[in-house]
């Protein structure tokens, strides 16, 4: 499902990163795991095709995603891989429901209510959908950030530090809901972090540095 090989990313100034070889099957759920500047944020990035590796190659469900166009990058993001980030980038003007609602949109896919409902049931915040995103707790929020990364039916969930500004109740109600919920779609995920709270329940880790 997902496979690199001889990943390397050179900066301005010189600076070079370079990563050891991954291979994650269908439906495995990981840890890439490291200190800060160890590169887990920039890992995730080429991975989603948001940035370019400067030497060696990406497969994501048998597609080799550093040789796409960008605008063929940004399809593929678009309909195979749900994003989590550490800060939720929700529009402000508009309510959650919406908000899930624009991700089909982006990703050409039809409006359909009852499976965006049933999603949000399965999560808790079906309550919610009407609130503005400045009306949520960070857990809801949270919350949120699972369905609209599920929203498109995702092969791949890649979450960036989902948890750092959650307390313990919180980061144990996310990572219930989204270890439930990509095992019950057969999602693959990877989750880069260096919050100890996920070693209990995820025993596949990648470690940067």
């Amino acid at each position: 499902m997902i496979y690199t090989r001889d990943l390397t990313i050179n900066y301005k100034g010189g600076k070079q990163l370079t990563f050891k070889d991954m291979h994650i099957e269908k439906g495995q759920q990981w840890l890439l795991k490291g200190h800060s500047g160890t590169g887990k944020t920039t890992l995730l990035h080429m991975l989603s095709g948001i940035l370019s590796p400067s030497a060696g190659t990406i497969s994501i469900d048998n597609v080799i995603i550093n040789q796409l166009s960008q605008a063929q990058q940004d399809q593929f993001r678009a309909t195979s891989i749900g994003l989590i980030f550490q800060k939720n980038l929700f529009i402000s003007s508009i309510n959650m429901y919406n908000n899930l609602v624009i991700g089909k949109k982006l990703a050409g896919h039809a409006i359909d209510k009852t499976t965006i409902l049933q999603l949000t049931d399965e999560l808790g915040i079906s309550a919610l959908i009407d609130k503005m995103p400045h009306e949520l707790s960070q857990g809801e929020q949270q919350r949120f950030s699972i369905a609209r990364a599920l929203v498109n039916e995702p092969k791949v969930i890649l979450a960036d530090e989902p948890t750092s500004s959650l307390d313990d109740t919180n980061c144990q109600r996310f990572i219930n809901s989204i270890s439930k919920l990509c095992d019950q779609h057969a999602i693959t995920l990877l989750i880069a972090t260096h919050d100890n709270r996920f070693n209990e329940q995820f025993k596949n880790a990648i470690q940067l540095g």
